[in-house]
């Protein structure tokens, strides 16, 4: 993203409270087309809180979530999917009494009147099954497509509930803690995915705390520390910041 170049995703004086607390205190960001970016902190910066916000989950104080030059701040969550910005959470929202196809074939459905009327009098293939199939080929899960997410491994669960979130189609994807759980080979897994975003069209806030995840596939990282922005900039930047290494790199980071 340039200059010249208006952002994707545009976050402007983002304020959550709780009890008079501010979780995410005026927080502003932007995600350019084709980015990549991480949002770290220590436990209780806000990180959550503040992507709960732009997907719609919380209410916040103040503040605009705009994308692609729309402003979303008054949608609800379902809303803001079709609008083109999805998210995942830090547990794996996976539907266990559905298949993984049909996991990706629900999230892709999109029913209309006219789409209903037209397969109850001439049932065909939906194009929400033609998505799964692409997504379960671009993700290498046609080996189990067909199995529960119980019988899953726990990192391919992961990559699943990322290429749940893509069969909505969206232009920006919230990544709350997918590498959470998962060993390192694991991890390497899911950021060799995270690195394909852009050739896909699609940009992705990512929060994580697995440092070398979040330095490997993000060409910018934002460091939050008690709802306050505090730096941001290249990976190598920021983590040479003096504050940045007071406030989180300093110290051992607590698991998610």
């Amino acid at each position: 993203m340039t200059d010249a170049t208006p952002p994707l995703l545009d976050v402007r004086d983002l304020t959550v409270t709780y009890g008079g607390v501010a979780a995410v205190d005026g927080v502003d960001l932007t995600l350019g087309a084709g980015e990549v970016v991480g949002l770290i902190g220590p436990n209780g910066a806000g990180k959550t809180s503040c992507i709960d916000a732009m997907g719609g989950f919380v209410r916040p104080r103040r503040g605009q979530v705009i994308l692609d030059g729309r402003d979303i701040s008054s949608l609800p969550p379902h809303e803001r999917v079709a609008a083109g910005l999805a998210r995942t959470f830090q547990s794996c929202e996976l539907f266990p009494d559905l298949t993984v196809r049909d996991n990706l074939a629900v999230a892709a459905h999109r029913p209309t009147r006219w789409a209903m009327l037209l397969d109850a009098v001439a049932p065909r293939r939906s194009p929400a099954a033609g998505r799964a199939a692409e997504l379960l080929d671009l993700f290498d899960l046609g080996d189990v497509a067909d199995a529960l997410p119980g019988h899953v491994p726990h990192g391919r669960q992961r990559v699943v509930d990322l290429a749940r979130a893509l069969a909505t189609d969206p232009r920006v994807v919230l990544l709350d803690e997918p590498a959470a759980g998962l060993d390192t080979d694991e991890t390497a897994a899911l950021g060799a995915q995270l690195r394909r975003l852009p050739e896909l069209g699609v940009s992705a806030l990512l929060v994580d705390h697995d440092m070398g995840l979040v330095m490997g596939s993000c060409s910018r990282v934002l460091v939050l520390d008690l709802g306050r922005l505090i730096a941001s900039g290249p990976p190598a930047e920021v983590q040479a910041d003096p504050a940045v290494v007071h406030a989180y790199l300093g110290e051992t980071a607590a698991p998610a």
